[in-house]
């Protein structure tokens, strides 16, 4: 799988910061008016401190659309909302001039188009001009994706205001904010909006009057209850616990990284008692502002106590707030405040997660005793380094892990022997293909190094154990490793979401045990139960049981969560492929390409195209995975399932060999049960590449795990 990103430096495809740019009304205006308003929003544009700096820099691409434009920034995120406040400061020139701007941060690609004149595409200018779309003159509008970079920065955050989602093209919801100040944007909510709301409204009165009859015949009933005694209650685990994000409370917000590393250092230790049901981090940062109604985020996460914290920094002093709460009563359970030195920020973490799990009662063998407490460096700066990387880890984009590389590495220069970074940069490494940050051959070898490094250093690194899995299965085909490593993770650390959830996608759907490899995904899901990606992929493990109702409903699921998550409509058009539902999975799959240019949706749909007869289309797409892969590394796997639907089974022999010789692991690592490539089963050259990768001893069998 893969995912919008920065592509490595031999390529000409990268993260941009976009601002569409529309005139309204454009085409109702007389010919010698639009000249006119066209050349003068140039003019203003060109006139922007942003447009002059980012161009002198070279570091800006331009985009003409007839009534209006694109700027592609290739510097800070910041840039397109900057631009769009000078340029709506300007236009209040010119009346006569009603424009509305859109702002994306997402994958662009330069390149040539049919009259051979540069141009630029990818879903970072698609998904901009549709967050524009949903406004009207007067507009700037931001994707929920760049509001949530803007808003680390405390001078952005009173001009940020959250509209919610906007249905845009091929029925995709995408979340919108509106920038506005007292004298810049237009504070209006938009047309699109307005309808929504109304609707709403409508609903709500519809449902208010079938509410009020409902009442009406059980308020009796209501009342005898209510004189008794009644509280909240919760099914979860009494020893379940969700460490909420920390709120930085330092004057630099640029201790944002401190604040959240602090939070993911104790829930980690946390993590690792077995006795405790702990949610993954993934899960807790949705509740990122101060939340309100604890019993209902306890609910949603399946927990019966929720952490709170804020944490303060000012040179080398520190001050961390904590108090453990419990979601039924609201009844604080603990809390206290640590005032110390950086020094000291080991000892702080320990005691807050000891002092936790005292509290629960929980039970700590003698080795998570030694993990709860322990202090994985003393140089002060390693430490901080360290969680700069994570910081970054944490947003999943190419050029993120990228950086977090380098701030791990600088860990590492700090601290030769601090294990921890070691296994963090080798996380990072590997989840650089999946982000379209490089080809496996040229990261995985990274990952595997650092991951033996710090295994080397602590044999007890449930992360490094889980990283070297990743490398054994996905790039080594060693699949009784992979298991081996991955369960050791698990064994180290119970709450680790990510082991679980590589465990079940990866070796244990190569296996083909699919009854573990659903279990297995559900427990990860129990532990965050809020990612999408481990929503999505308790889809794919149904629909490679054959339970394809059952992945359906999950996916459609996971899409109500977030419809702007490709890769759910990815797996949704494959299910319904499988079940014959043409139409609708074409659909799906047109969704899914227009939310991310992941070459995969776009082969899906080639396959499909190739095998109900419409041949001209089918090699229309593979014309353009050819072309993207002389730019970029994309998986061979890709254009293999192209030409099986056009019926060609040497190419697509020649295209399954080079992905096993490229380590395609994502997709080729599964290839025995990999419903696409079912027709090929029994074809002596498919079983013969399938015994190199999951040796048909190893294929279902239970004698190479637990």
């Amino acid at each position: 799988m893969t995912t919008p990103s920065e592509q490595s430096s031999d390529v000409k495809f990268e993260i941009g910061h976009v601002l569409f740019i529309d005139i309204v009304g454009y085409s109702k205006l007389l010919i010698n008016e639009q000249s006119e308003q066209i050349q003068s929003l140039k003019e203003i544009v060109r006139g922007t401190e942003q447009f002059r700096l980012a161009k002198a820099e070279g570091k800006l691409l331009r985009l003409p659309t007839g009534d209006g434009g694109a700027l592609v920034f290739r510097t800070t995120p910041e840039a397109p909302a900057l631009c769009a406040l000078e340029i709506a400061k300007a236009l209040k020139n010119h009346p006569e001039i009603h424009v509305r701007m859109g702002i994306h941060s997402g994958p662009v690609n330069e390149i040539t188009d049919l009259n051979e004149q540069a141009n630029i595409a990818g879903a970072g200018i698609n998904i901009a001009q549709r967050v524009m779309n949903c406004g009207d003159a007067g507009h700037i509008l931001l994707s929920k994706h760049v509001a949530e970079d803007l808003e680390h920065y405390g001078h952005w955050q009173p001009l940020l205001h959250d509209l919610g989602q906007c249905e845009v093209k091929h029925g995709v919801r995408l979340g919108v904010v509106n920038l506005y100040n007292d004298g810049v944007g237009n504070p209006q909510l938009p047309k699109k909006f307005q309808v929504l709301k109304k609707r709403r409204t409508r609903i709500r009165w519809a449902s208010f009057v079938i509410a009020f009859l409902l009442l009406a015949a059980v308020v009796t009933a209501f009342l005898v209850i209510l004189r008794k005694p009644m509280r909240w209650t919760s099914n979860a685990p009494e020893k379940s616990i969700a460490v909420l994000p920390f709120e930085n409370r330092s004057e630099d917000k640029a201790n944002t990284y401190f604040a959240d590393g602090i939070q993911d250092e104790i829930l980690t230790r946390l993590s690792k008692i077995a006795d405790l049901k702990v949610i993954s981090r993934t899960s807790t940062q949705h509740y990122k502002s101060a939340p309100e109604n604890l019993p209902e985020i306890a609910r949603q996460l399946g927990v019966a106590n929720i952490v709170e914290g804020s944490v303060q920094k000012s040179g080398d002093a520190i001050r961390v707030n904590v108090q453990l709460i419990n979601a039924a009563t609201d009844a604080h359970l603990w809390a206290e405040s640590f005032d110390r030195q950086l020094t000291d920020i080991f000892r702080i973490e320990s005691e807050i997660a000891n002092t936790i799990a005292e509290t629960l009662q929980a039970k700590l063998t003698g080795s998570e005793k030694v993990a709860v407490s322990a202090r994985p460096t003393e140089n002060p700066e390693a430490y901080q380094l360290y969680l700069k990387g994570r910081f970054f880890w944490n947003k999943r984009t190419a050029v993120d892990l990228r950086k977090s590389i380098e701030y791990f590495n600088q860990a590492i220069e700090q601290d030769p022997n601090y294990a921890l970074a070691y296994a963090a940069l080798a996380q990072a490494w590997l989840l650089l293909p999946a982000y379209d940050g490089g080809a496996p051959k040229d990261c995985f070898p990274h990952a595997e190094t650092a991951a033996k490094k710090a295994l080397a250093l602590d044999d007890n690194s449930s992360d490094a154990h889980a990283a070297l899995g990743m490398v054994k299965q996905i790039y080594d085909f060693d699949l009784p490793g992979a298991i081996a490593e991955f369960e050791r993770a698990i064994q180290l650390n119970p709450n680790d979401a990510m082991a679980h959830h590589w465990l079940s996608n990866h070796s244990l759907a190569a296996a083909g045990q699919t009854e573990r490899e659903i279990a297995e995904m559900k427990r990860a899901l129990e532990l965050d139960p809020l990612s999408l990606i481990i929503n999505a992929n308790l889809g794919q493990a149904y629909i490679n049981a054959n339970r394809y109702d059952d992945a359906i409903a999950q996916l459609r699921k996971t899409i109500e969560m977030e419809g702007s998550f490709y890769f759910a409509h990815q797996m949704l058009g494959e299910a319904l492929d499988l079940k014959g539902q043409i139409p609708e999975a074409i659909t799906e799959y047109e969704k899914a390409i227009a939310l991310n240019d992941d070459p995969i949706p776009k082969a899906l749909l080639g396959h499909l195209y190739g095998r109900i007869g419409r041949k001209d289309e089918a090699r229309k797409i593979l014309e353009e995975l050819r072309q993207t892969r002389e730019q970029r590394y994309i998986e061979a796997y890709g254009l293999a399932i192209v030409y099986l639907g056009l019926g060609d089974r040497n190419e697509t022999f020649n295209w399954l060999e080079q992905g096993y010789r490229d380590r395609d692991g994502y997709y080729m690592a599964v290839i025995r049960i990999d419903p696409v490539l079912a027709s090929l089963h029994g074809d002596p050259r498919f079983e013969a590449l399938a015994e190199k990768i999951v040796p048909a001893t190893q294929f279902g069998a239970k004698t190479i795990s637990k």
